[in-house]
């Protein structure tokens, strides 16, 4: 512990090793103090020394940070490493010794709900381990690492103990296609592929990194998902269900084929519930609009799984091709491709169903629309005598004609006769309606079977 400073470091790093002393003596003395609501003072002291830290370590620049970080005692490498912001950590760890990076990797971590899972065989079952420690993991040989959201201190520390480096969860989407399969030198098989979330709300897909070495499977992922909780289910009650890690593999992308045909189980379902409203004889412009959204978002769901089965195959092929896999395992392999080729029919058909009823919907909403434009043109006819009279109506031989009669007598008589004229009109074009009407049906009638 440094008692004191000196003036080889810079401005910054002496005022953030003044501000590290500070600290541990303010603790030391609250500690040490018997007092009224001492929890609440200690709370609030500790606060206000971990703010000016915070503060301290965002003006200094990283490579600073790993140089102090050189010169402090393990204690006080941990408790800075906390007060940096994570957006700044991977700066800082690129410029650190190895030294500190292994006193790093040997901390705890303490979440109540741990992101990291560590399985292994059992009398061939899978079996959790618990490796909030370093030590946990050396004492036992998982076949499957699981890491789902890890910070980057995370991916450091598991990383660190098995000598790889694990992928940044958010940047599994910048990868181009030709650079989501491949082998390292070092032996290291490296699969980036999607898995499809479907959820009531919004269904899409996640992506996931893989990483085959040393007979070890890493997976890593930004949330939790269906398919890795009925894969691990599986393999915690059946015995033998899986032998290795390429066995998990496998399986995780057997379970995705089959968490995608069920999916595509629902979409059946929501198309025929959409189907049976928009065969129906009538349908609103509401009604319609509502249609619509449901067919969209199956259709999104459909192109969702679609893609997702595609890079299934291309994973799977993958695999084959680089003969990674036993016999056995290339059987099962097989089976997933023969799986995804059927899907491949189902989305396909589905697409084809999709585009009917789309274009059905659309009929009802132009039918709907022709429906209000006869309306209109109906209207228009019926009032185009009428205002051929009104115009006459209204030019001064219609004064002449009546002089000395009247006027409310005249204009009377004259808006019933506009009255007459609109029913006569409007009589006639439902006889021609009815008489077409009529002729359809008789040559509808005649038709030959």
């Amino acid at each position: 512990m440094p008692t004191e400073t000196t003036t080889d470091h810079p401005p910054s790093q002496e005022t953030l090793l003044q501000l590290l002393q500070k600290h541990k003596l303010v603790s030391d003395m609250l500690h040490k103090q018997d007092m009224p609501r001492h929890e609440l003072v200690e709370s609030l002291v500790r606060k206000q020394n971990l703010v000016q830290l915070h503060q301290t370590l965002e003006k200094i620049d990283p490579v600073e940070i790993a140089h102090l970080l050189e010169d402090l005692p393990p204690e006080d490498q941990l408790f800075i490493w906390d007060q940096v912001a994570e957006d700044r950590k991977e700066a800082v760890l690129r410029e650190m010794t190895l030294d500190v990076l292994q006193v790093l990797g040997h901390r705890e971590f303490k979440k109540e709900r741990s992101g990291i899972k560590a399985f292994e065989l059992n009398e061939g079952r899978l079996r959790e381990i618990a490796i909030n420690t370093r030590e946990g993991l050396v004492e036992t040989k998982p076949i499957w690492v699981d890491l789902v959201d890890p910070s980057f201190e995370e991916r450091v520390w598991v990383g660190d103990f098995f000598g790889i480096d694990l992928p940044d969860p958010d940047r599994l989407g910048d990868l181009e296609s030709s650079a989501r399969f491949y082998v390292e030198e070092n032996g290291e098989i490296h699969l980036h592929s999607d898995f499809l979330l479907d959820r009531e709300d919004i269904s899409r897909n996640v992506g996931v990194a893989f990483i085959l070495y040393k007979d070890i499977l890493f997976s890593v992922r930004k949330e939790e998902l269906p398919v890795f909780r009925l894969q691990r289910l599986r393999a915690l009650s059946q015995p033998n269900y899986v032998t290795d890690a390429r066995d998990v593999l496998l399986d995780l992308y057997a379970a995705d084929a089959e968490y995608s045909a069920e999916a595509l189980e629902d979409v059946y379902r929501g198309l025929e519930t959409v189907g049976k409203q928009v065969l129906s004889k009538k349908m609103s412009d509401e009604d319609a609009a509502t249609m619509l959204t449901a067919i969209a978002h199956e259709e999104v769901l459909n192109g969702l799984i679609r893609r997702n089965v595609l890079d299934t195959r291309r994973a799977v092929s993958f695999l084959m091709r680089s003969r990674f896999l036993v016999k056995q395992q290339l059987d099962d392999a097989q089976q997933i491709l023969r799986d995804i080729e059927s899907l491949d029919g189902h989305t396909t058909f589905l697409f084809g169903k999709i585009n009917f009823l789309m274009d059905a919907t659309v009929g009802f909403i132009n039918i709907n629309q022709n429906k209000v434009i006869k309306q209109l043109t109906v209207l228009s006819v019926v009032f185009m005598p009428l205002n051929i009279i009104a115009g006459v109506g209204g030019m001064s031989e219609f004064s002449m004609m009546t002089q000395g009669i009247p006027w409310p007598i005249s204009y009377g008589a004259f808006t019933i006769g506009l009255g007459i004229v609109a029913w006569i009109t409007y009589l006639l074009l439902r006889f021609f309606e009815n008489r077409k009407l009529r002729n359809t049906s008789t040559a509808v009638s005649k038709t030959p079977d």
